[in-house]
């Protein structure tokens, strides 16, 4: 196997995972937001989402995660392992899969809450949830692109200002939702 079939395994699987931490949070509002519907279509809803939750959560977020991490550790072992002190994007990079991976887990633990009927979180609360995969997953993309941190800074701000973007969108669209309700 070289190089480029392991970085090909990489990429495969860090899409499955981006799509496994794209779609949980947003059934989380759903599974939230069926509290607002009566009692019997509230039941068969919030079923089905501890289902769905669980299915994607085990049978494909788990297992993309982990061969995310052992390729990206593979090719890191490869070619860097050498010279990786020197690599401050890779540093950074790495930093932001640690955060990837603090969300990873607390995403677990919101489906074992929401499984045992406890909503902490509002489902515009999920919502902004929902879009801090975006967010580390804008920061990886440009690092192992540009392979660049000593403009981090730059990349710092950047990665700000579209948080900020991302979260004024959300809010906007709640807006517009309760206009038309």
């Amino acid at each position: 196997m070289t190089y480029d079939h392991v970085k090909a395994i990489h990429i495969i699987f860090v899409t499955s995972w981006f799509a496994g931490l794209f779609y949980l949070p947003r059934l989380f509002v759903y599974h939230v937001e069926a509290n607002e519907k009566p009692d019997i279509e509230r039941d068969i809803l919030q079923k089905e989402y501890k289902r769905m939750q669980k299915i994607l959560f085990n049978a494909i977020m788990v297992p993309a995660m982990w061969l995310t991490l052992i390729s990206g550790l593979t090719m890191v072992y490869w070619v860097w392992w050498d010279s990786f002190a020197g690599h401050g994007w890779l540093h950074l990079k790495l930093t932001f899969v640690l955060g990837l991976l603090i969300y990873h887990f607390f995403c677990r633990k919101l489906i074992l809450e929401l499984r045992q009927d406890k909503f902490r979180f509002t489902g515009f609360q999920l919502r902004l949830y929902n879009e801090i995969a975006t967010i580390f997953l804008f920061a990886i993309v440009f690092l192992v692109v540009l392979k660049n941190s000593v403009d981090w800074i730059w990349g710092l701000v950047g990665l700000l200002t579209f948080a900020v973007v991302i979260m004024s969108a959300v809010r906007i669209v709640k807006r517009i939702r309760e206009r038309k309700s």
